[in-house]
């Protein structure tokens, strides 16, 4: 214990949910429907294949590094986000470029604002750097008083604000009016704004990076871009912001197979947009098959590619997760906020797989 980095010593570790697709085999992974960690469905854009393909075929770059400055793929997120190339970099996925964030931008002892609950892996990064941790937490309906809000952070005076928008487990959005309002009322505090879940809600901050130089935006390839194996994001930030990040940035731990793959996927935007499409149209109507059963309380209106599903009850969610599992269906056990802990998180799929999910749990009628 004693050779430990002090701030790790007592730390408590991100809760992963299960994990089996990768302990079974081939035959028995395709019978399970993951809908627990929120990645995509179906496989990506046929042309991540097509780019892996010939990928593979060419061994002169196997025992080489990967491009440290894609220009192609830069190219292509520049299109994709409406700005310079000068104001994105990106990186082997959201949690790594968070790594980097905390590394060049907290030091220890400093105070952190992190709006809950929310997506727990920052809360670990931001510890293992010396961070203290200070929460303002949504109330149990996931309203978000704004008033108390800018309070807290008036008091706090953080060094970082993380927001999560959508928030993760709820799926709850809020406006880029307010958020705005923050970071022009907040200069010298930094505002961190996940958007994992960006293009199930169409709602972004990116436009304000360009005169705001407290905004970070990161994003994410597992979700929509169905990439999750790849470990690709990215950040969007003022451009001196992005200048300053990739100078501690390894370029190097970007894989080629990554980066083609980011590639593929942004070549294709309408097939990402289709899949899009059809989860949010599946997510209103599983949305609302939830609210017709007894045993649930209520169902959260989502922005992401999940739902929040509160039960009547502990025992009831305990027992709606466990019928899941025994059919194969793995869905996200949510203890960690009183708030949640009637609460399973659900991913929603296609409609076909959404059908499945409520063909067993019409059993519990």
């Amino acid at each position: 214990m004693k050779f430990i980095n002090k701030y790790l010593r007592n730390l408590s570790p991100y809760k992963v949910a299960s994990h089996r697709v990768w302990e079974v085999t081939d035959e028995q992974r395709n019978s399970i429907l993951k809908l627990d960690w929120n990645e995509a469905t179906v496989p990506p854009s046929p042309k991540v294949k097509e780019r892996l393909q010939k990928l593979v075929e060419n061994e002169d770059f196997y025992f080489l590094y990967p491009s440290t400055n894609n220009t192609e793929l830069l190219d292509g997120l520049s299109t994709y986000c409406s700005l310079p190339i000068e104001n994105i970099q990106y990186f082997a996925s959201s949690d790594s470029l968070h790594e980097y964030l905390a590394t060049m931008y907290i030091n220890a002892g400093d105070p952190i604002l992190i709006l809950g609950p929310t997506y727990d892996n920052f809360r670990l990064t931001c510890e293992a750097n010396g961070a203290t941790i200070h929460y303002f937490n949504y109330d149990e309906q996931f309203n978000l008083n704004e008033d108390e809000f800018v309070n807290k952070i008036e008091k706090l005076n953080p060094s970082l604000v993380y927001i999560c928008n959508p928030n993760n487990p709820s799926g709850t959005l809020i406006s880029n009016f307010f958020l705005t309002k923050l970071i022009s009322k907040f200069t010298d505090i930094i505002f961190l704004i996940d958007e994992a879940y960006y293009e199930f809600s169409g709602v972004t901050m990116a436009e304000h990076v360009v005169n705001h130089t407290n905004l970070f935006i990161s994003r994410t390839f597992s979700k929509a871009f169905a990439l999750a194996n790849f470990r690709a994001g990215y950040l969007i930030s003022d451009i001196n912001n992005i200048k300053q990040i990739s100078k501690i940035r390894n370029p190097k731990n970007i894989s080629t197979f990554a980066q083609e793959a980011v590639i593929g996927v942004l070549s294709d935007i309408g097939f990402m947009a289709n899949y899009v499409e059809e989860v949010n149209s599946t997510r209103e109507w599983f949305i609302n098959v939830m609210n017709q059963y007894s045993f649930v309380n209520r169902v959260f209106q989502s922005h992401a590619n999940f739902i929040l599903v509160e039960f009547k009850s502990n025992e009831v969610k305990t027992m709606v997760f466990y019928l899941l599992e025994q059919n194969n269906i793995y869905v996200r056990n949510l203890t960690h906020s009183k708030i949640l802990m009637n609460s399973l998180r659900i991913s929603i799929g296609t409609k076909a797989q959404m059908i499945r999910v409520n063909e067993v749990l019409k059993s519990l009628k």
